[in-house]
């Protein structure tokens, strides 16, 4: 695809005007960041990876009647999105404990929830991503209450689904995070998963080891950073595909 006018810079990625009123091209890159420990760097090839598992995974949401703004693919680090109006919140479910939520609680990490739990933070440049609540939200106008009930109906169906896919082929789904965008049409407006789902934005473990498969290992020093992420993608059979799709030209 040609070369369009970049409306948003980001860290890991980086929207271009789409082709056409209400689109943009999603590009992935392969910095990466860590908030704790705060921690910058490069993963060589992780945003290849990453575009083809959230285009899977968003694919695979849709089929089961989960509203997302993905489009289609458009090449090894692009896809095609709807634009929509991103809610400023972020929605986290929790099924183990792991990390800050573990030390937190005082619980030992890799203990099974006594069930999914679900926290909402406030997406932030500028301050730590706090954790909110309810009051806050609705007080604050960041989502209205029809709003949250969308987001938890949503999150869980996701949980749901997610937790049974990765299970299949031997990954634990300890956490993972969402955005969620209103995406308007004519009259109609809906809340859609927005941005992505990848090992960027979940804790994977090996489901026999609990070896991290994500960004932990980048946060932790741990070796062999992009083969977790790879072999993510190569036991979700979509591995091969990256081979078919070609490189953004000018970017």
């Amino acid at each position: 695809m040609a070369r369009r006018r970049c409306v948003y810079e980001g860290r890991e990625k980086d929207l271009f005007e789409g082709p056409g009123p209400g689109l943009l091209v999603q590009h992935f890159k392969d910095a990466a960041w860590v908030r704790r420990p705060r921690k910058v760097g490069v993963i060589d090839g992780k945003g290849v990876i990453n575009n083809r598992i959230s285009a899977y995974l968003m694919t695979r949401l849709t089929e089961i009647r989960v509203p997302t703004n993905f489009v289609r693919c458009l090449n090894m680090r692009e896809q095609l999105i709807h634009e929509v109006e991103v809610l400023p919140v972020e929605v986290v479910v929790r099924n183990i404990a792991a990390g800050e939520f573990a030390e937190k609680f005082e619980l030992t990490e890799g203990t099974v929830l006594p069930r999914s739990i679900i926290e909402f933070y406030l997406r932030s440049e500028d301050i730590t991503d706090p954790l909110v609540s309810e009051e806050h939200m609705t007080a604050f106008g960041w989502a209205s209450t029809h709003d949250i009930d969308d987001m938890v109906h949503l999150s869980m169906r996701v949980n749901d689904f997610m937790t049974g896919l990765f299970t299949g082929v031997g990954i634990r789904l300890v956490d993972f995070s969402l955005t969620f965008g209103r995406l308007y049409h004519e009259d109609d407006m809906r809340l859609v998963v927005a941005d992505e789902i990848s090992p960027d934005r979940c804790r994977l473990w090996d489901a026999r080891t609990n070896e991290p498969m994500d960004k932990d290992r980048f946060a932790r020093d741990l070796d062999n950073v992009v083969e977790g992420y790879r072999e993510v993608a190569t036991r979700l059979g979509i591995l091969s595909e990256l081979n078919n799709l070609s490189e953004a030209p000018g970017r």
